[in-house]
């Protein structure tokens, strides 16, 4: 049988890293532009803060190790991880959160273990949770959500307060600053209210806009949908991890409501959209198996829930991601389809 023969340049792969990469960015843009509109420039200044460090720091490791930089700089996953790292900053942070987590995400839990395809831990989550745990404060910086202040910066008032921490005369921070979701039915929990109070005014039509986490699901529910449709994602992760969310958050809220928020909530807020379709569905670090990606994905589900209502944070998602990621070799390792026509070691012979 005669097969056809190419000579160079070669096609590129249909599957290739810059295709993947570029879809991810392109997906990536309607919860950026909606996380912008709703959230003012800091949101983009993260991004590009981000973003810049991450190429620099990925080009020094690659001439430490002695790699090829330009292959590694063009293929776009720096700037994917980047990007997905700055978005889960706030957006009246600092200049030095973006810059300090993305060298650490790049260099520590990327380049260290070998570079793209070999790391095991999600590295923007791996530099997000450092800033969570190590500058707690900055890491709250969150506002303002659109029409609840008048004070919203420009982009050079944005850029002047995350270089220098200058507002404008008569803005206060206290003005701009706004608790995300998850935040205030922590306070207002602890304060002694019930959960139905406490949750009552981020859906009522009033003050609908309030709860900019809404949207913000929306924007990335629609950019998931867009990857799941050009093939960059598989089905199982997001369905499992929406799954996990919605069981556990159900459970909890059946055996006491006046407690534990209802999983429509959970779904709708915090980052269970963007991470159920950007985070948790990282080539690298998720399970690879079809079954694995389910047990992976409702795991994470799961801990998101578990760390929402009993830890000492407002949001789990990151560390449910980096638990799981622990996982995948004995997830990968008990799912392995069968290959037909060999029998398993255990029951050889």
């Amino acid at each position: 049988m005669r097969f056809p023969t190419h000579t160079a340049p070669l096609p590129e792969a249909e599957n290739s890293v810059r295709r993947v990469m570029t879809l991810v960015l392109l997906a990536l843009l309607p919860g950026t532009m909606v996380a912008t509109w709703l959230l003012g420039w800091g949101v983009l200044i993260n991004v590009l803060l981000a973003i810049v460090t991450g190429l620099l720091a990925e080009a020094a490791m690659l001439k430490i190790r002695t790699r090829p930089v330009r292959p590694a700089i063009t293929d776009g996953s720096v700037i994917v991880l980047a990007w997905i790292f700055a978005l889960c900053l706030p957006n009246l942070g600092p200049w030095w959160l973006p810059v300090f987590g993305a060298i650490f995400a790049v260099v520590v839990a990327k380049q260290l273990y070998g570079g793209l395809g070999f790391n095991l831990f999600n590295p923007a989550m791996v530099g997000y949770v450092v800033l969570l745990i190590s500058f707690p404060e900055p890491m709250t910086r969150w506002g303002p959500a659109i029409d609840v202040s008048g004070a919203a910066l420009n982009f050079t008032q944005s850029l002047a307060w995350s270089l220098n921490g200058i507002l404008p005369s008569g803005v206060g921070y206290d003005g701009l600053s706004v608790a995300t979701p998850l935040d205030h039915v922590r306070e207002q929990l602890t304060a002694g209210a019930t959960i139905h109070n406490a949750t009552a005014s981020l859906f009522n039509g009033s003050t609908l806009l309030q709860s900019w986490n809404l949207w913000l699901s929306v924007a990335f529910f629609v950019g998931g949908l867009f990857m799941l449709w050009r093939g960059v994602i598989r089905w199982q992760i997001p369905i499992a991890v929406i799954t996990g969310v919605l069981a556990m958050s159900g459970f909890l809220w059946l055996l006491d409501s006046a407690k534990h928020a209802s999983p429509v909530f959970h779904l709708l807020t915090g980052a269970t959209i963007f991470g159920a379709f950007f985070v948790a569905t990282d080539p690298v670090t998720a399970s690879t198996t079809p079954r694995g990606r389910l047990i992976f994905g409702f795991g994470i589900g799961v801990i998101t829930v578990l760390i929402r209502s009993f830890g000492s944070y407002p949001d789990g998602v990151a560390f449910a991601v980096l638990l799981m990621n622990l996982c995948v070799p004995l997830i990968d390792y008990y799912t392995q389809p069968k290959v037909f026509g060999h029998k398993q070691a255990g029951k050889a012979r």
